[in-house]
């Protein structure tokens, strides 16, 4: 190859960088003929019909239609993981939409790895549904990265997405360093015992989540001990859905510890959880102190009358007590939880309770 010549008519010399020329390419000018700039396109049609060509999708007209709307909604459209991707390149730009919802549109990992690429990009999306999407781990570890770049998004579903404690393990430290994300939505997922123990972790240091689900996963033994620690700790948390798991009696008697030091968290779910009458009556310790918890469900758990009536008690002897709502659905209660409930309405008249029935009423009508 040829060396250039210097300034002075020389080749330059050893140590001396050799100026590369300058193309029009490398930055705009003022100076480039009227009419050959691309005009910035905020809402991303054009990009997108030249990311659908070169991937050989289909332009959703959906987005089209909707560009420049505060509020999009694409849920069953099956998008694919091709659809996904043209889709994201004119989101990165789109400066008008704020709410985004792809639920259900089986964008599989490479999907929602290009989605997550797009949110690192986009400063104005604040909510977005990936809901059933069978995100799997190579989503997960796409979102959990996006999320400790991102300081715009508040509201993020994951739900039904097969997620696995491995899932858990990019997720865990995401939430740790976002402290924007205020709800948070991780049900009918798989996340298991090592998961409950990862995200106890996280949630006794993250400092956004308002609103968390958890419900229809697989959470028990000692993640869910974990899992109740990690409540006790936070101090930002209001809404917590813990439904549909396998807390048990041990993770009963964690969660009434962390209701003893929780002064936060207002709404509280439980059911189906396989909690026996003492696990019900250890929780019920809780309550006895807590001065926030308004919204309790323990429904659908083998508590029992005894169970719900600990739970009752516990209430009536608290004087800060502002509970409003107690959930023990398909439980039955006998007439001594009748007695106490109209005695405890005396003193707390806006508690309402629902509960399966009372057994003596289910006796008299079968006879």
């Amino acid at each position: 190859m040829a060396r250039r010549s210097g300034p002075d008519g020389n080749a330059p010399g050893r140590g001396e960088e050799e100026e590369e020329p300058i193309s029009d390419q490398d930055y705009d000018t003022d100076l480039e003929p009227e009419g050959t700039e691309q005009p910035f396109d905020p809402t991303g049609r054009a990009s997108y019909t030249e990311a659908c060509e070169e991937l050989q999708v289909a332009p959703a007209a959906c987005f089209l239609r909707h560009s420049q709307s505060q509020e999009l909604s694409m849920k069953h459209y099956g998008l694919g993981p091709q659809g996904t991707k043209a889709l994201a390149v004119p989101l990165a730009t789109n400066t008008s939409m704020l709410r985004l919802n792809l639920r259900d549109n089986w964008m599989e990992g490479m999907g929602g790895a290009a989605v997550a690429e797009m949110l690192k990009e986009n400063c104005y999306i604040t909510e977005i549904d990936l809901s059933g999407n069978r995100l799997g781990d190579n989503g997960a570890r796409a979102v959990a990265g996006m999320l400790k770049e991102n300081s715009t998004l508040l509201s993020l579903n994951l739900s039904g997405n097969r997620l696995t404690d491995r899932c858990a393990e990019h997720l865990g430290p995401a939430l740790i360093t976002n402290s924007k994300l205020q709800r948070l939505d991780l049900s009918y997922n798989g996340l298991g015992e090592r998961a409950g123990h990862i995200l106890g972790d996280a949630l006794s240091e993250n400092t956004g989540l308002r609103s968390l689900s958890l419900a229809w996963n697989c959470i028990r033994g000692r993640g869910a001990v974990m899992l109740a620690s990690g409540l006790e700790g936070n101090i930002f948390l209001k809404d917590v859905d813990l439904s549909y798991n396998g807390f048990g009696k041990e993770g009963a008697f964690a969660l009434g510890q962390a209701l003893r030091e929780n002064n936060v968290l207002e709404d509280l779910s439980v059911s189906n959880n396989r909690i026996p009458p003492e696990g019900a009556i250890r929780l019920a310790m809780g309550l006895r102190v807590n001065k926030t918890i308004k919204s309790l469900n323990m429904g659908r758990n083998p508590i029992q009358s005894a169970g719900c009536y600990g739970i009752l008690k516990s209430i009536r002897e608290n004087p800060d007590s502002v509970m409003e709502t107690l959930d023990f659905a398909d439980i039955t209660v006998n007439q001594e939880f009748e007695d106490l409930y109209k005695a405890v309405k005396e003193a707390f008249p806006a508690l309402t309770v629902n509960h399966g029935g009372r057994v003596g009423t289910f006796r008299k009508a079968k006879a």
